[in-house]
């Protein structure tokens, strides 16, 4: 199987529709960017061995946090965290072992997000 098709399915699996929400918000002014999230990302990157998708997520959201400024891909994430598995607590649990290594403030950010996200699930 090629690696656009895998990793058209692995987002899938992750992100369901979201996913495909941001590859199509990308297809106007960069679909280059799109195919190599699918093929890179989601087709090498997280088909690898050693991790299932709750771990992937959980690496993927707590890289996300720490970065800042990445609200809208936080909140993809925590929709792939909670669609593979991770539950409520353990995604805040994984926020708040991120404070004494980067701080209140990008913690918070990264809750209130979650927040949001848990009233709609």
């Amino acid at each position: 199987m090629e690696r656009l098709t895998i990793g058209k399915e692995t987002l899938k699996k992750v992100d369901g529709k979201a996913g495909d929400a941001v590859i199509k918000s990308l297809e106007e002014i960069a679909p280059d960017v799109g195919k190599y999230i699918f093929e890179f990302a989601f087709g090498d990157i997280y088909n690898r061995s050693g991790l299932n998708l709750k771990q992937r997520e959980m690496i993927t959201i707590t890289a996300l946090l720490i970065q800042g400024d990445t609200s809208s891909q936080l909140n993809v994430h925590i929709n792939g965290a909670l669609n593979v598995g991770l539950t409520k607590n353990e995604i805040v649990e994984t926020f708040i072992q991120c404070i004494p290594y980067i701080g209140f403030p990008r913690v918070l950010n990264a809750i209130n997000i979650a927040k949001e996200i848990f009233k709609k699930n």
